[in-house]
């Protein structure tokens, strides 16, 4: 195959990169290419990111977090992991979009690792799932890319991906590395992810030649990127419909939140508890009804003086009760 070469390791960039190759890149013949991102959590087209992701973690880490244009659950990502994409066209295929996995898969048996198929986009290693795909078709092409997990922080990856609500603990990270595989364990000691890189490239590749995106593509992607994968209304806004519930006990009594999210805005907000306070909190329940769900936009929304509604709460408490105390209601 012929190959472009990615090195950002941004995560909002090299989405961009993913969706600029399917949908403005002419593939004659199938492309691909091997890029890492820094930490970060990668969350589906489809997926809440308040429901899938945990969101305090990733802010106190300084863990990116960005959306990409395939479906799938989300995915951890740093720099102890691998990932590949490649972009043909669905009538080479007939619409058979494993078989570009398959060709990693192969790639990864003839560096020695026993690995197969499973499931719908799995590639497991002695059992274990040391890689997951997804896909896109745009027209008459096909994206298919993937993780690789050759040394990723297993305990970083479950903290990341921890739901609102859950109770981690050892043993649930010990449950996790019991069903994941990282590739460094089965491949000869001191092999660096470098290496492992530089030989799945030889064996993909099988020649030289790479293809050299010109200067106005890159400008696009960086465009691309810029405007729509680091923007909230693309990580955030398109987050389905999510329930949530907020119960916290403060020194003014014990406050629930009820609400929804949808379209990234809250809704449907309602306090209740056995709290002290003021006066009603209506009006503040029709204040930050249709808010955006995000840290910049409750600061600016939140009342300085949330303490007319909850006794003794200061504005930066109740915010940070209402962003990261969360239940899932599913």
């Amino acid at each position: 195959m012929k190959y472009l070469t990615l090195t950002s390791t941004d995560p909002h960039y090299n989405m961009a990169f993913d969706q600029y190759v399917l949908e403005r890149f002419e593939v004659p013949e199938p492309v691909f290419y091997l890029w890492q991102n820094r930490p970060s959590v990668i969350i589906g087209e489809n997926q809440s990111a308040y429901a899938e992701v945990n969101l305090p973690y990733l802010e106190e880490q300084g863990i990116a977090l960005a959306r990409r244009v395939t479906g799938g659950g989300a995915v951890y990502h740093d720099l102890g992991n691998l990932n590949y994409t490649i972009v043909g066209r669905t009538r080479d295929l007939e619409r058979d979009y494993p078989a570009y996995a398959r060709l990693v898969a192969d790639a990864l048996r003839q560096m020695g690792l026993p690995v197969e198929m499973s499931g719908r986009n799995d590639i497991l290693l002695d059992g274990r799932k040391c890689s997951g795909y997804a896909k896109r078709l745009w027209k008459d092409r096909l994206m298919v890319h993937g993780t690789l997990m050759f040394r990723v922080d297993i305990e970083v990856l479950t903290k990341a991906l921890s739901t609102p609500g859950s109770k981690l603990s050892t043993s649930g990270i010990a449950s996790v590395r019991s069903r994941v595989a990282n590739l460094a364990d089965h491949l000869p000691e001191g092999m660096t992810i470098r290496d492992f890189q530089k030989d799945l490239h030889r064996i993909l590749a099988q020649n030289d030649d790479e293809i050299v995106l010109p200067d106005t593509s890159k400008e696009e992607i960086e465009r691309l990127s810029a405007e729509k994968f680091r923007s909230e209304s693309w990580i955030f806004g398109r987050s389905p419909k999510t329930d949530f519930a907020c119960i916290q006990k403060f020194d003014c009594g014990t406050v629930r939140a009820d609400f929804s999210v949808n379209n990234g805005r809250i809704s449907d907000l309602r306090f209740s508890g056995d709290f002290l306070g003021n006066v009603s909190t209506a009006a503040l329940e029709i204040q930050l009804n249709g808010c955006p769900y995000t840290p910049r936009a409750l600061q600016e929304r939140v009342p300085d003086k949330i303490s007319e509604y909850f006794d003794q709460m200061d504005k930066k408490s109740f915010i940070q009760y209402l962003l990261y105390n969360l239940y899932y209601v599913k």
